[in-house]
Formats: C-alpha cells, structure tokens, sequence
C-alpha cells in the first residue's frame, strides 16, 4: 500500500515498536515477541520486554515493522535457526526435516487499527529484502491455512498463508491440522 513503509527494528525504531507492543498488552499477553526466541513458560512480561530491547541493541533479533507515517502498524519477525529455535508444532516438523533453512520467518501481528490495510503483507516483502540484502538463502514459514473458515487472529500469529504465496512461497509439508512449512529460495542481493 502506498501510504505504507517498512523499516527495520533497531535501537532508532524501538520507541515505536514499544508503543505498539504496549498498546496490544504486551501482545499475546506479554510474549513481546520473544516466543519463538525462548521458551514462555515461568516468564514475566517485563522480563520478555528487558530481553527482547536488550537483543534488538545487540542486533541479535530481526523484525520488519510497518509503519504509517511515524506510527507502527505491526511486524514480522525472522532469523536463523539459531536465532529462532522455538517453533509451534515441532514433533511433527522434525520428524520429516531433512535440513534446517537458512532463515525462518516465525511471527506476525498487527495492532488495532491497522487490519486489512496490507500489514502482513508488506511485513513480509521487507523481511525477504532484508534477508537477500543479509545473503539470502532457504527461508521458511510456518503459516496456518484458513481454508475459508473464521480463525481467530491469535492463531494466525505465524501468518497467513495467502502472503505467503503471494510472496512466492510453496507448500512443503504439514505439521499440524491447518499449519503447513512453507519454503522459498531468497537470492542474495
């Protein structure tokens, strides 16, 4: 959308990554996007929110935000494996794996007020430039298929399958009822 921009999280955009996380209570109740990072269990919210500032100051996470004018709309989070070792489903994505990707793109939100705007899209189309521009490589997500049916938006925090093959994606695998590995070769760039 052209009233729409990207940018990545870093100490600059941070404030606004912030004001959008505490808009949204936390997001998912106070994970501020470190599920896919470490386990939640036993974690307090302001623990999550220490860690996950301390890892975009040490450039150790990887967030495309969406902005519209000065205000974030929402993100998608990706990173290596290592970076990214705690994904949904994973008995059943590690008993068909045959190789790890290069990069897997784990988590989207968008906050009130910026649904059906183009959020995850865009979200998306930054996160696989950034990655060509980092080397590019093997990338996969793990998007749920809605199939037509009403999901609620918390299930659709590893994104929608639409912008995934909007992007380019391809279907590799299921690993639950309606969740799916997709994958897609990124060229350096």
């Amino acid at each position: 959308m052209p009233d729409l921009t990207v940018r990545q999280l870093d100490a600059t955009t941070w404030p606004a990554f912030a004001d959008l996380v505490e808009a949204n209570n936390g997001v998912w109740g106070g994970c501020w996007c470190m599920g896919f990072h470490v386990r939640l269990a036993g974690r307090t919210p302001a623990q999550n929110r220490a860690e996950k500032e301390q890892r975009v100051r040490d450039g150790r996470t990887h967030n495309t935000l969406v902005f519209d004018g000065d205000r974030c709309l929402g993100w998608v989070q990706f990173g290596t494996p290592a970076e990214l070792p705690e994904i949904k489903s994973r008995r059943r994505y590690e008993k068909e794996l045959t190789a790890l990707p290069d990069w897997r793109i784990t988590c989207f939100f968008t906050g009130r007020g910026g649904r059906r705007r183009g959020v995850a899209h865009a979200a998306l189309g930054g996160a696989l430039a950034e990655i060509a521009r980092l080397g590019g490589g093997t990338v996969e997500g793990y998007p749920e298929e809605t199939d037509d049916r009403a999901v609620n938006g918390s299930f659709l925090h590893t994104g929608p399958m639409a912008a995934f093959e909007r992007h380019g994606f391809t279907r590799t695998r299921p690993i639950a009822p309606h969740r799916w590995v997709v994958t897609r070769h990124v060229e350096a760039g």
